[in-house]
């Protein structure tokens, strides 16, 4: 079967094969190539589409793809069977409309195969941009994160952020199309192909070798203790000692920093003054800081609210606290009240979507070096990152728990976001996750260190500290608002030149 004779397929056939090829590129199968070639079919869909069938076939583009590239939002073994797979059909159903309405779009041109073409890659900019806002925004599933693999492809994230990376796939995708469909021009867009490729290639090679060399660095160790999340609230005595354990190897290796995942410890450690003293007095002892992950409680207006936090314990001195700033909706907090709070199902006595977001950007600063912390799911939001770089930090650190997750694409998929938010913003990343995936990464996204899911380590590297920052975490998504803008712009000529 040639390229060319899959169009002649059922669309609901082609927009399935879509979906497939690309939620196959999101996962850890070093396929991300995929994505080059996986909207062929849907693409031809739409340029030949009215605008009921684009809906729909895009819908169903959607469905397929999110299935594949989320499906391990089914696996969280944090709740119920039957909430977890509500979340991942609502999950699924949520983000295959996006699609939907770019399809209903292009239906609506009056010239589909002449401006669709132009519009696709600026189109679909655009509605990964609008996808990322408000409280169910979502751009852990941005194309960008099928290509992290490719490291001098994705260097242009600097200026662009993710959504540079999704303009050049599908802009190879629109290419490819073009040149299958009009065989006289096969060789012209081969060759633009190649230029495009080959031109990110020699440019993010060169990109490589010219970030600034590093004036400083600092030793951190970093533990993932591997701990079943099930049984971490049920067996508190038996993992606060394994904890402890694990600082005394942590500090034995002699870092600057100890590094902890999140809530790694099972106490509320800003109240549980027994085990916050006994952490403290190791740090007192070796003037070694401890930054981990732990659940703070505080009663305002009559009630108890809860925060996923990190506190920072440094020398001989008072303990400082950062909240997460960004919860995950229907997990951490109810976005509808009158949902099902998953969270009911732990042994953490907290009342239904009772956490509460922070609300400060938190910098830490120890021997001279600024650093933040991401507790987990904010790593995956790249307007958060750039806040944290804005305020001075120079490291950023991840506490993370994909744990619930099991031996999914999910924990894979997280640690490739985080090279991603290292290339958009200059800065070393480093992760400590429960059980995986912990490691080191440098600011041109290459990983310096990584220990497989599902062991328990403590490792130490020497942290490289460069001039943090770059052009996208000065002045955002202005490539994205640019597609937004042109976008408009197109579809507005198209009617014009009818």
């Amino acid at each position: 079967m040639t390229l060319k004779s899959i169009f002649s397929l059922p669309e609901w056939q082609q927009a399935i094969l879509s979906g497939v090829l690309l939620g196959i590129a999101f996962q850890p199968w070093h396929l991300g190539w995929l994505a080059w070639v996986g909207f062929l079919p849907l693409f031809h869909i739409w340029l030949h589409g009215n605008v009921k069938d684009n809906f729909i076939f895009g819908c169903l583009f959607g469905l397929t793809q999110n299935f594949i590239a989320v499906y391990w939002i089914g696996f969280n073994s944090g709740a119920s069977v039957g909430v977890v797979l509500l979340s991942l059909v609502a999950a699924v159903i949520y983000l295959a409309l996006f699609w939907g309405v770019v399809g209903l779009i292009i239906g609506f041109l009056p010239n589909k195969s002449q401006w669709g073409i132009v519009l696709l890659p600026f189109l679909i900019v655009t509605m990964e941009w609008v996808r990322s806002f408000g409280p169910l925004g979502f751009p852990w599933i941005n194309l960008a994160l099928t290509q992290s693999e490719y490291i001098f492809l994705t260097q242009i994230g600097e200026i662009t952020g993710p959504y540079g990376i999704s303009f050049w796939i599908i802009a190879i995708n629109t290419l490819i199309y073009l040149g299958i469909i009009r065989e006289n021009m096969l060789r012209e867009t081969m060759i633009a192909v190649l230029v495009l490729l080959i031109g990110l290639s020699i440019a993010g090679w060169g990109r490589l070798h010219s970030i600034s060399h590093p004036h400083r660095k600092i030793k951190v160790a970093i533990v993932q203790p591997n701990v079943d999340p099930n049984s971490k609230w049920d067996e508190k005595d038996r993992i606060i000692a394994l904890m402890d354990s694990l600082h005394q190897a942590a500090v034995d290796l002699n870092p600057d920093i100890v590094l902890f995942p999140e809530t790694a410890v099972p106490a509320y450690l800003r109240l549980n003054s027994r085990v916050r003293k006994m952490l403290q007095a190791r740090v007192d002892q070796t003037g070694i800081p401890l930054l981990t992950g732990t659940v703070d409680r505080k009663i305002e207006d009559g009630k108890r609210y809860y925060y996923n936090s990190a506190i920072w314990l440094s020398p001989d001195s008072d303990y400082e606290m950062y909240a997460k700033v960004h919860l995950v909706p229907f997990a951490e907090y109810d976005l509808l009240p009158f949902l099902f709070h998953p969270l009911r199902w732990l042994n953490l006595n907290i009342e239904r979507g009772s956490f509460r977001a922070g609300k400060e950007y938190k910098v830490f600063e120890w021997d001279g070096v600024r650093f933040s912390v991401l507790i987990c799911y904010e790593s995956s939001l790249p307007k958060i990152v750039r806040r944290f770089i804005g305020e001075g930090a120079e490291i950023l650190m991840i506490e993370a728990n994909d744990g619930w997750l099991g031996n999914t694409a999910g924990p894979y998929q997280h640690f490739e976001l985080a090279r991603l938010r290292a290339i958009e913003n200059r800065v070393p990343v480093l992760r400590s996750a429960n059980t995986g995936i912990s490691g080191v990464i440098r600011p041109d996204g290459t990983v310096q260190k990584k220990v497989p899911l599902g062991k328990q380590a403590v490792f130490i590297e020497q942290i490289s500290i460069g001039k943090p920052g770059s052009f996208y975490s000065r002045y955002g998504d202005v490539f994205a608002a640019f597609c937004f803008v042109t976008s408009c712009v197109l579809v507005i000529l198209s009617w014009q030149k009818k």
